[in-house]
């Protein structure tokens, strides 16, 4: 299956590594996903104020109504973002202004997973505009998610959505084989990727790295997905 990506580029103004570089000069940690996606609309209107940001944003599905974390609009372009931040236990003090951190461990690793590829999924209904292009971002102290699986892991319920570095997820993911079809995600594109490095902190848990899939809208203007509202 051919790659489907779309561009880097957040709302046709500026590129992601250049948002996520004035992201870490000041804000090496977060304390949460919503200060996550906070900061990240910052660090982008201090690189391109005419880009406007806005937080959980309605998508209309059908009968449902779903919520887009960070919607990007630019003057001629803009772009749909999803963000998880999934972390192991650390503490500590970073960032400029200084401040203390304390960050809990998420246990479920493989929800974890499933959650991000379920985010590729969505932002495959959300990018249907010509003009719109989506990103789904992880950023993560925890190894495991980049980390390839040593031998002998097996047939580990989430082995489909497995999303260590230099992977490439396509077409229909099963989890534990088929045997929970609601969890199962089918996606149009082919998604490699490429974890990269964000911030290195003192102590077990303090190197964090990001993973970005971008996506793009689909071919010969397919209709698939809700509409924004």
């Amino acid at each position: 299956m051919a790659s489907m990506n779309g561009s880097r580029t957040v709302a046709g103004r500026v590129s992601l590594g250049a948002v996520i570089a004035q992201l870490g000069r000041r804000r090496p940690v977060f304390h949460s996903e919503a200060d996550l996606q906070h900061s990240f609309a910052r660090a982008l209107w201090e690189l391109s104020p005419d880009v406007h940001s806005r937080l959980e944003v309605p998508q209309l599905a059908g009968d449902s109504t779903e919520h887009l974390d960070l919607l990007c609009i630019g003057p001629s372009a803009r772009t749909a973002i999803e963000f998880k931040y999934f972390t192991r236990r650390w503490t500590g003090t970073a960032g400029a202004p200084l401040e203390d951190y304390a960050l809990k461990g998420h246990a479920a690793v493989d929800l974890a997973r499933l959650h991000f590829v379920r985010d590729i999924a969505r932002l495959e209904r959300f990018c249907r505009r010509p003009d719109q292009n989506g990103l789904a971002i992880m950023l993560t102290n925890d190894s495991s998610l980049w980390t390839s699986p040593g031998v002998g892991r097996g047939q580990t319920r989430d082995r489909e959505f497995r999303i260590h570095q230099g992977r490439e997820i396509s077409g229909t993911l099963m989890w534990a084989e088929g045997a929970y079809p609601q969890n199962t995600c089918t996606l149009r594109g082919a998604y490699p990727l490429d974890w990269r490095p964000y911030s290195e902190l003192h102590g077990a848990g303090g190197e964090f790295r990001y993973l970005a899939v971008s996506v793009g809208p689909p071919p010969d203007g397919a209709d698939d997905g809700p509409t924004q509202i």
